[in-house]
This record gives structure tokens, C-alpha cells and sequence, in this order.
């Protein structure tokens, strides 16, 4: 019997198949590319994690049969902004947690809040970074996309959605 682990990181998607005692027993990772559009930007594909955990699964299992899986375990990159429309089709690529061109935006959460009452909110300050920084730089500048949005996700809960 074996424990699966997933990891959707920004370069690859690591996947290991463990023993009980914690030892691994097979291992697999497939990578995807980066997107910088701009200076500062970074997206990736949401398409690309799902794509790569598919291949990365799909050696391991060629390897040891799925069926004495017991469990999945999914970690991955944070502060990452997946948007879906009412069809859960992806509406963009995915800004990632080191995408910089929120400023204005967590500016503006701060601002609006106060620095100590966003703190005692959320546990963070509005960085460029942040997932609600990025929710309003969309609203702010894709309006026509904002107006699509039915769900949004990080990414791993969007693999893990899937």
C-alpha cells in the first residue's frame, strides 16, 4: 500500500509514491513553461499542472499498480489567481505568487482597511503578491474577463478541483 504525493511548483510538478514507513517507491516530475509578458508579470497555464500531474501519475502508476494507493496528498505554489467561468473553462493564465504588477492594488487594500486591521484579518500585508491584489488588478484592468469569473481558485485547489 502507498501514499501519493503531488506537488504543483512554479517550474514543475513533482510527484512521489511513498511506502508506509515513508519511503519513496517511485518518482516522477514534468515541467511547464513561465510566462513574462511584461517586466515584473508572471502566469502560467493552468492546463500545463493538469497536464503534467496527468503524466507524472501516469509513469508512476505504469510502475506500481494505482489500486494500492491509499491516499493523495497535493501541495503546490501559493497566491496564485486561477479564474473560471460558469463552465469551469479557464478564463486567463494563471498570475503566479511572484507576479509584481499588483502595487497599486495592494496599495489600495491597504488603504481601505488601514495596515492593522488587514493584518488582523488575513495574518499578512497586502502584497504584490497577494491573491486579493491580483482578484482586483483583473476587476480593474480585464473588466471584460472580471465579468465572466464564477469561481476563483490557487492553483493547487484548482488540480485538486479537477
Amino acid at each position: 500500500m502507498y501514499l501519493l504525493g503531488i506537488d504543483i511548483g512554479t517550474s514543475a510538478t513533482k510527484t512521489v509514491l511513498f511506502d508506509h514507513s515513508g519511503k519513496p517507491a517511485a518518482s516522477a516530475s514534468a515541467e511547464y513553461p513561465l510566462y513574462q509578458p511584461k517586466n515584473g508579470w508572471a502566469e502560467q497555464e493552468p492546463a500545463d499542472w493538469w497536464d503534467a500531474v496527468a503524466r507524472t501519475v501516469k509513469k508512476i502508476t505504469a510502475v506500481e499498480d494505482a489500486r494500492e494507493i491509499d491516499g493523495i496528498g497535493l501541495s503546490g505554489q501559493m497566491h496564485g489567481l486561477v479564474l473560471l467561468d460558469k463552465e469551469d473553462k479557464i478564463l486567463r493564465r494563471c498570475l503566479i505568487w511572484c507576479d509584481q504588477r499588483t502595487g497599486a492594488q495592494a496599495q489600495a487594500l491597504t488603504s481601505l482597511l488601514g495596515e492593522q486591521q488587514l493584518i488582523e484579518i488575513t495574518a499578512n500585508p497586502a502584497l504584490t503578491g497577494f491573491t486579493a491584489a491580483k482578484i482586483l488588478w483583473v476587476k480593474e484592468n480585464e473588466p471584460e474577463i472580471w465579468a465572466k469569473v464564477a469561481k476563483i481558485m490557487l492553483p493547487k485547489d484548482y488540480i485538486r478541483y479537477l
